[in-house]
């Protein structure tokens, strides 16, 4: 079967620009689909099944198939599974071998706390052809986070896009690996009703139009085979899946590097108060210390590129260190809180806990030092432009050629956003306290009563 990645006349092939071509495809019928080509190809890392296909070998490429894999006759050819580790996703990993995938999985570092090394493990036992975890934390940092705080992008007036900026960066990724499996298919384990299942098939489909995805979840098979949690833990000890042992907490939660997301179970609810050990990157800020950090933030173009605390005089510049160092900071003094209702992309309103500790101090700063460098007409136009940036984001619209317009648009209008902000973290607040610039349009003796 041939790989719908690099082969010749591909659509999925990587272009020679380095970019997305902004085009839009029809996409697979019945499916999510807007976008065009794309063609990132940062260096892939990977881990094999002992004994396993080298990349570029294997039966799609003439190689000897694998004698764990089901029979040619049966084969429906390779998915890369973006694999989480936890139960849903190793179930269906199964559920895909026995559907007659060849599964590849891929395992995202995005700065979220995980036994990677464990879910290596785990996965290969479990069936998977490959696996590879790949690090994505430092372009998650410097390609979304970044563009997303010179934007000021909030959704709805209070949410920082955490995961929402986090998906189009996994996906880019998943893509790259099917492209150079030769895989024609991905596979998720989001539902039905939520953003993410939007956000990953629309990046996938926007990076390589034909692709082919499998949402189980989406399938009748599947979610009529599995209506509940239940079914799902019989399937695992049937299939010798490895069971949490540990009790589950009554939500569920997604971590990345930016955030943190608390949903579902008892927090449908939204007149319960989220219970006080729900918090895992802030501290209450009740019991947070009493002496507040002064930091002082230097801002190059709209982006952070230095951070110093006036106290014991710390200093980080690198992009990844300097972000980490905001999230201990302010997840000390109980910074990025927030209890929300949202309005989904899928159409129903949803409650959502967050903890957004460095970007909530990055939102703040960022919004200081851009009003006091930027023209007040640009200024105006400018926040149209991130009320539409945030929407995109959001709904999954990151590959799209209007997202990358505006990007681009958004990136112009940072050029005199240049200076250092000092404020206070504390107590679960960010105080600005000052701000300088050699680009400043505050004019000291003209204001002067």
């Amino acid at each position: 079967m041939q790989g719908m990645g690099l082969g010749t006349g591909s659509s999925c092939a990587p272009c020679s620009a380095g970019h997305p071509a902004g085009r839009r495809s029809a996409g697979p019928k019945g499916g999510l689909s807007r976008g065009g080509s794309a063609c990132p190809r940062p260096v892939i890392k990977e881990e094999e099944e002992e004994g396993g296909d080298a990349p570029g070998t294997g039966p799609e490429h003439g190689g000897q198939p694998d004698t764990g894999s089901v029979t040619m006759a049966q084969s429906k050819g390779t998915v890369v599974l973006a694999y989480s580790g936890g139960l849903d996703t190793s179930c269906i990993l199964v559920w895909l071998k026995e559907q007659g995938y060849d599964v590849v999985a891929y395992l995202a570092n995005i700065g979220q706390k995980e036994d990677f090394e464990a879910a290596r493990k785990k996965a290969l036992a479990l069936g998977a052809k490959k696996v590879y975890i790949e690090d994505v934390s430092r372009e998650f940092v410097e390609e979304f986070i970044w563009p997303a705080v010179q934007a000021n992008a909030l959704y709805e007036d209070r949410y920082l896009l955490g995961t929402a900026l986090a998906r189009p960066c996994i996906a880019r990724k998943l893509v790259e690996i099917a492209q150079r499996e030769g895989a024609q298919h991905i596979a998720h384990g989001a539902t039905g009703k939520g953003n993410d299942q939007v956000r990953f098939e629309l990046s996938c489909y926007a990076l390589c139009p034909k692709i082919k995805v499998v949402a189980p979840w989406r399938l009748p098979e599947f979610y009529q085979r599995f209506p509940g949690r239940r079914e799902l833990m019989d399937y695992a000890k049937k299939h010798g899946i490895p069971v949490p042992v540990t009790p589950q907490t009554p939500w569920s939660m997604d971590e990345n590097l930016m955030h943190i997301s608390y949903e579902a179970g008892i927090l449908e609810n939204p007149k319960n108060q989220a219970p006080p050990g729900l918090y895992t990157k802030t501290c209450d800020p009740a019991n947070s210390p009493d002496t507040p950090d002064v930091l002082e933030i230097k801002f190059e173009r709209g982006v952070p590129v230095e951070v110093t605390n006036t106290g014991d005089g710390a200093t980080r510049s690198s992009a990844l260190e300097l972000f980490v160092y905001l999230n201990d900071i302010a997840g000390k003094h109980g910074v990025g809180r927030i209890d929300i209702v949202e309005n989904r992309f899928v159409g129903m309103k949803s409650r959502g806990i967050y903890e957004t500790p460095a970007g909530t101090i990055l939102y703040h700063a960022h919004l200081d030092i851009e009003a006091f460098t930027m023209d007040r007409e640009v200024r105006k136009i400018k926040q149209g432009l991130s009320l539409k940036f945030s929407e995109l984001v959001y709904n999954g619209f990151w590959h799209s050629p209007e997202c990358e317009f505006l990007r681009e648009c958004i990136g112009r209008s940072q050029e005199p956003v240049v200076g250092t902000v000092r404020l206070s973290v504390f107590k679960g607040q960010v105080y600005i306290l000052g701000r300088e610039s050699p680009r400043s349009l505050y004019n000291e003796e003209l204001v002067s009563l």
